[in-house]
């Protein structure tokens, strides 16, 4: 097998692709696709997002330094595209994509109802980097609909059919193939 070497980029996929809430705490809201997320630590738990400085939501998270990530699913997959390509400078996302606000515990910037999980962020720490600035954030809870719940009261992924994003592209995620330590589990 023969391997193409390629130009120094990020290949690390697939990625989650999620909507991040916003808001400059005077009745103004945004909603921005992000793929460049993730977790940091479990304990204290950490998350980032990357965001570029012409995005319309970045004066927003400079200003109140809290976001909330909500995850998308199949159903989501046109809000997320859609708050990924157009500005809410001049467009109510939320409208448009027919997503509802909910307050959230501890941070200004609303819940997204439909996502299956929202998690709340106060930023603790922030980092420019070229195209993008990396926003390192405190969790400060997590809100999981139930619906998506299995009968041991675990979220199931199967059940919320989580979306992630590849080189350009939306896709839903698989079943399960198997669980941490599956490899050396005794038969």
């Amino acid at each position: 097998m023969s391997k193409q070497l390629w130009k120094p980029g990020n290949m690390v996929y697939p990625l989650p692709a999620v909507l991040v809430t916003v808001s400059d705490g005077k009745g103004n809201d945004n909603v921005l696709t992000i793929a460049w997320t993730g977790t940091i630590c479990t304990n204290p738990a950490l998350a980032y997002i990357s965001v570029r400085p012409e995005r319309h939501s970045y004066p927003m998270l400079m200003e109140t330094k809290e976001f909330v990530i909500n995850l998308t699913t199949e159903d989501l997959v046109f809000a997320t595209d859609y708050c990924g390509v157009v500005s809410g400078k001049n467009v109510d996302k939320f409208k448009n994509c027919n997503l509802t606000k909910e307050d959230a515990t501890y941070v200004k910037a609303p819940l997204i109802k439909e996502s299956p999980v929202n998690i709340e962020c106060r930023v603790i720490d922030i980092k420019e980097y070229g195209t993008h600035t990396m926003f390192t954030a405190e969790v400060l809870g997590i809100h999981a609909d139930e619906q998506y719940m299995d009968e041991t009261g675990k979220f199931d992924l199967e059940k919320a059919k989580p979306l992630c994003y590849n080189h350009g592209q939306y896709y839903s995620l698989g079943k399960k193939l198997g669980k941490f330590g599956y490899s050396i589990q005794k038969k």
